[in-house]
């Protein structure tokens, strides 16, 4: 009996190996795959004109004024990449975030400049305060420093409002106040926007790795940090049932947030929720992989794809990412 045991198991494994002999059968055979169409690219829109300016903590990654936009939808066709999620740095900033909700604000401005380049491209804007608060925080505060949860949403509501009047086919909230996704479809609804879907950043987490993109979107705290309305990061459970109330508030698609120490989360929400599921890799996690290749202590070429499979692999489908270009580019290569 334990002889053909032994027997079953080693055709078992030579069948594995046999599939592993060439590219052609390991491409047969993959049990996941990446395409352009999975991909949404992050975007920094900046004031002025001509600016194409290289984040130094981010190789590869430009502050873009919106006279840039017409240049990058042609890319991301070209590309097949499918979608963009916009960030705006404003000329002003206050109290109250008041340049995220001008009718004529920069991501209102770079979300025309970018549906009259390209009407099919996906435009996708950020719903938060910290770049626009003279603060940094996500929301209004009081006069000690705390973020002040409803008002803060009514301002929220504004923003999305004010990014889907401009054309934008989806609003991103990510600034974690609570109600706010069913606040800004409330709004939405009672509008002609209803068509307006929502991705909301459901398990957002205080994480480290956001530390680049705060260089890039200039919206680091003057004082304190989040770590009183994003996610404890030891917390599984309390992501679930955040991604939980998003969904019943009415958010189309959830977000996990950061992606790579977050993977466990990806696959417990996939396994728990139907709903399309989206997961960020982040700023951080870009960085390091950039600074490592400088270094040639890393081939990107094969660790960001070996990264970006293993995101969908736990069960994102859709994933945001600084790498998207160079992705593409590799896949269409192949």
């Amino acid at each position: 009996m334990l002889e053909a045991e032994n027997r079953t198991a080693l055709q078992l494994s030579r069948r594995m190996r046999r599939l592993r002999r060439s590219e052609t059968i390991r491409g047969m055979v993959r049990e996941t795959s990446l395409s352009a169409n999975d991909f949404i690219y992050p975007m920094f829109v900046v004031t002025g004109q001509d600016v194409r300016q290289e984040i130094g903590s981010m190789p590869g990654q430009y502050h873009l004024s919106v006279d840039q936009m017409a240049r990058e939808a042609a890319e991301l066709r070209e590309l097949g990449v499918p979608a963009v999620l916009l960030f705006g740095l404003p000329g002003y900033k206050d109290a109250v975030g008041s340049s995220g909700y001008d009718a004529n604000g920069i991501v209102q401005n770079a979300v025309r400049a970018l549906k009259d380049a390209d009407p099919d491209l996906l435009v996708i804007t950020d719903v938060c305060l910290c770049e626009y608060t003279d603060h940094g925080h996500c929301g209004v505060l009081d006069d000690s420093g705390n973020v002040l949860n409803d008002p803060s949403v009514e301002l929220l509501v504004q923003q999305a409002l004010s990014h889907a009047e401009a054309g934008a086919e989806i609003v991103a909230p990510s600034d974690m106040m609570d109600g706010r996704v069913g606040a800004i479809r409330a709004a939405l609804d009672a509008t002609s926007l209803t068509d307006t879907a929502i991705l909301a950043y459901a398990a957002k987490f205080a994480s480290a790795y956001y530390g680049p993109f705060r260089e890039a979107a200039n919206s680091a705290p003057a004082q304190g940090d989040r770590r009183g309305y994003q996610l404890d990061p030891a917390n599984a459970r309390e992501a679930l049932a955040e991604i939980a109330l998003d969904i019943e508030e009415g958010a189309d698609i959830v977000m996990v947030k950061p992606a790579l120490p977050y993977l466990d989360i990806i696959r417990r929400a996939r396994d728990r929720f139907d709903q399309p599921l989206a997961a960020y890799n982040v700023s951080g996690e870009y960085a390091m992989i950039k600074a490592a290749a400088q270094r040639g202590w890393l081939d990107e070429e094969r660790v960001i794809p070996e990264t970006l499979i293993a995101i969908k692999r736990a069960g994102a489908d859709l994933i945001l990412t600084y790498h998207a270009k160079e992705m593409a580019r590799w896949l269409r290569a192949r």
